[in-house]
């Protein structure tokens, strides 16, 4: 699910900026050369990170006719880069750099059935589709699970518009989502798309195959950057550019190998499309997959990875002992692509 689309980069205005949710915000651009944002877009944004420029990707919430507003909203994540703390200082007038809206998650018009699922801020790349499933008087179900309602971006709004057929799960009220009755719903002329944390879209997966559902008809939008374990700084070493790069939790090890100068390939940056994909030479402690694109099987072997999402830890192994009896981080050595 790589994006194949070519990025024209254009300036835009901050015009307004309103809390939507706990530590959510909504952000409301104006740019330059207007476009409208079908469902499944998202944009990228030139964000600045301890004076560095850097690039980060937001789902684009709604669009009007014309492409002149165009609305995202950023969740300020507590181990962030540093991308969602820049957007959440942002304040109306302020003037960034945008690309116009890209799809690499579009939404297919015509199936007989949808399941929409959005997990936590996964919301912002569903809830357009939702929009325009409605408008088209589509046979759906938008289900949009999270921790506590608090945390729940435009769930009044959500569910004033789209009144029984949305679903809500809440994790804090005891009514969190079972996945296999949910997919047990879905036959073959269902097409389930969905956003969210890596452990609900991989129990999705899992229960999807799992029923011999179409995998053509599953559809996901990931984030990247949530994994089974906690960011771990952990060590990665690369024989062939005699490289030993320390991976911090803030950074990526595709990020930390860039910086290092190592020429890495690359595409969607989220574990979607494997262009990333370097091969696992040695490996102290254990890798905590974070991708979409390896099936469980590939996962447990654990003989390659995805760097831009994937991560080193310990964690999953108990810790991992140096050689003087302490204990150190993950050590993974690696061949790149």
């Amino acid at each position: 699910m790589a994006a194949t689309n070519i990025e024209t980069w254009q300036s835009a205005t901050v015009i307004e900026t309103v809390p939507v949710a706990d530590g959510i915000l909504r952000i409301v651009l104006e740019p330059t050369l207007p476009k409208r944002a079908e469902p499944g877009s998202h944009i990228d944004l030139k964000v600045v990170i301890d004076g560095e420029e850097a690039k980060r990707s937001y789902s684009v919430v709604e669009s009007n006719d014309d492409g002149t507003r165009l609305v995202i909203s950023v969740m300020k994540a507590p181990l962030s880069r540093g991308g969602s703390i820049f957007m959440h200082g942002l304040v109306p007038g302020r003037r960034m750099e945008i690309t116009q809206p890209l799809q690499n998650f579009p939404l297919r018009v015509g199936a007989q059935r949808y399941i929409l699922l959005a997990g936590g801020i996964g919301i912002t790349a569903i809830a357009n589709m939702a929009a325009v499933l409605k408008r088209l008087k589509a046979d759906y179900t938008l289900v949009y699970v999270g921790r506590s309602r608090e945390a729940m971006a435009y769930l009044g709004e959500l569910s004033e518009l789209h009144g029984g057929r949305l679903e809500v799960h809440v994790d804090a009220e005891g009514t969190s989502l079972k996945v296999p009755e949910l997919v047990g719903r879905a036959d073959a002329d269902t097409e389930l798309y969905m956003c969210g944390p890596i452990r609900l879209m991989d129990a999705v997966r899992r229960s999807w195959v799992e029923r011999e559902l179409d995998l053509p008809n599953l559809r996901y939008e990931t984030f990247g950057n949530s994994g089974w374990y906690d960011p771990e700084e952990f060590i990665v070493r690369v024989p062939k550019l005699d490289l030993e790069v320390r991976v911090p939790q803030g950074r990526s090890m595709l990020e930390a190998l860039e910086d290092a100068g190592a020429d890495m390939m690359f595409d969607c940056r989220k574990g979607e499309c494997g262009l990333c994909e370097v091969r696992i030479l040695d490996l102290q402690g254990a890798i905590d997959h974070r991708d979409v694109f390896y099936s469980e099987r590939q996962q447990r072997l654990s003989t390659k990875m995805n760097c831009c999402v994937s991560r080193g830890v310990t964690s999953a192994t108990g810790g991992r002992s140096d050689a003087d009896g302490g204990t150190g981080p993950a050590i993974i050595t690696i061949e790149p692509n």
